[in-house]
């Protein structure tokens, strides 16, 4: 029995690193939905493709119906989005949520890079985090995947934190983060109704990203 996955978002580079991981998968059926479906026309031999917007309740209803799991890989209105995404999954009984968030959401980054990390990102944190509390309050088998600082570097290398314990490293791959939602979609097992900090490790000897 085929795993049938909608990635919300899925133009994003995060998702597209994790589209690449899981795209040949023979037990695994993709749909991207994104709000330019021309930038994944690359993906028509392997995925069913939606254009459409993740605040529209009736098109996110069309594409969460039938799905084994969401993978949501959005910025904006995020608290909307996660409000929505919940009650549609609820309405269709869909229960495996996988949602990409921010390092420093629960003020979990020790230090200097802490305080910096959250005197850069300000009200963004806000945001994520209030999207984030409308997840876990759900009965969804979530998980909230929170990246350290991005990078574009072609590796695969991470490590991981739970809630509750303190961020570790300054920065990861976005291939990281998607080689590690393309794990997750894999095994869903894994990491259910968990926050995930993911950062590549030994690079938390900084008050900041090497490359800022």
């Amino acid at each position: 029995m085929k795993k049938k996955v909608l990635v919300l978002g899925a133009a994003g580079a995060i998702a597209q690193h994790a589209i690449e991981f899981l795209k040949d998968k023979k037990d695994i059926e993709l749909t991207l939905f994104a709000r330019n479906a021309k930038r994944l026309t690359k993906y028509e031999s392997v995925a069913h493709i939606i254009e459409g917007d993740v605040l529209n309740e009736s098109q996110l209803d069309a594409a969460v119906k039938g799905k084994d799991i969401v993978y949501a890989n959005l910025a904006g209105k995020v608290i909307d989005m996660a409000k929505l995404i919940v009650k549609v999954m609820n309405q269709n009984n869909v229960k495996r949520l996988i949602f990409i968030s921010s390092i420093g959401i629960y003020d979990e980054v020790p230090g200097a890079f802490g305080k910096w990390n959250n005197e850069t990102l300000g009200n963004y944190l806000v945001e994520y985090r209030k999207a984030a509390d409308v997840i876990e309050a759900s009965t969804l088998d979530y998980t909230v995947v929170r990246p350290a600082w991005l990078t574009n570097k072609d590796e695969v290398e991470y490590e991981l934190t739970h809630k509750g314990e303190s961020f570790k490293g300054t920065e990861v791959s976005r291939k990281s983060i998607g080689a590690y939602v393309a794990d997750l979609v894999e095994h869903p097992q894994k990491d259910v109704r968990d926050s995930i900090g993911v950062n590549k490790p030994n690079t938390d000897d900084g008050n900041k990203p090497a490359f800022m």
